[in-house]
């Protein structure tokens, strides 16, 4: 089954509430996953802060081009959700 990102939100942080088409939602820390080219610049608070939800992609995007694979933020959130809820 394909996943995508169906709602996002910044709640502090490096972390994002996430739900998705399957129904699974959680948070997610991205801070450790923050390096390279690209991820680097979303150390920047007010960068990260920008997050959106791109409907063409169907996963979250920033304004320097960066976005993370729905299936890759799917996984993190299935395996670090001990319990979901919505904030």
């Amino acid at each position: 089954m394909l996943v995508w990102v169906t709602e996002a939100r910044h709640v502090g942080g490096y972390r994002l509430w996430l739900r998705f088409n399957d129904g699974a939602m959680g948070e997610v820390d991205l801070g450790s996953r923050l390096y390279g080219e690209m991820f680097e610049p979303l150390r920047d608070p007010e960068l990260f802060r920008q997050v959106r939800l791109d409907p063409e992609l169907d996963t979250v995007v920033w304004p320097n081009g960066a976005d993370f694979a729905p299936e890759f933020l799917h996984d993190l959130v299935v395996r670090g959700a001990s319990e979901v809820a919505e904030p």
